[in-house]
């Protein structure tokens, strides 16, 4: 998994880059925006389409439109951010998620990436028969743990 850590300005394609990633971290100073408008362009790498999804039609019309900044906050507030941290602890804590994700299995990480983000691109109904399918398969792998709790 990629975790972004962002403190400070993440405008634009900033902004646009910090959305790709799986999970986004927020120091408390940082801003967030797509202010293309205000250049006569729009986002280009994908804000509009992530922004969207991650924050709802509303909101990412009113900051694509009006080239308007969110503080940390409201990031983590509307769903664009996971959490906020102080600025002195924010790469401690992106590190220390990233050190918890990497203890467990790299098959079951893997599954559970792929079924999250294809929640973005299909019905929930094809999105529940798609995660049961990953489900029983990660019955398949040979990790001890998946046993726990499951039998």
């Amino acid at each position: 998994p990629i975790i972004a850590a962002v403190n400070g300005f993440a405008l634009g394609g900033g902004c646009e880059l910090a959305m790709m990633c799986d999970i986004l971290y927020a120091g408390e100073k940082a801003k967030f925006g797509q202010p293309e408008i205000t250049l006569g362009v729009l986002p280009g790498a994908g804000g509009t389409q992530r922004l969207t999804r991650s924050v709802g039609k509303s909101k990412a019309m009113e900051m694509c439109l009006t080239g308007n900044f969110i503080d940390a906050q409201e990031a983590k507030q509307i769903g664009l951010a996971a959490q906020v941290f102080p600025v002195d602890e924010l790469v401690d804590k992106a590190v220390a998620t990233g050190q918890k994700i990497a203890s467990f299995s790299k098959i079951a990480v893997a599954l559970n990436k792929e079924a999250v983000n294809a929640a973005y691109e299909t019905t929930l109904q094809l999105g529940l028969d798609y995660e049961k399918r990953l489900f029983y398969a990660s019955f398949g792998t040979k990790r001890p743990e998946r046993r726990h709790g499951c039998i």
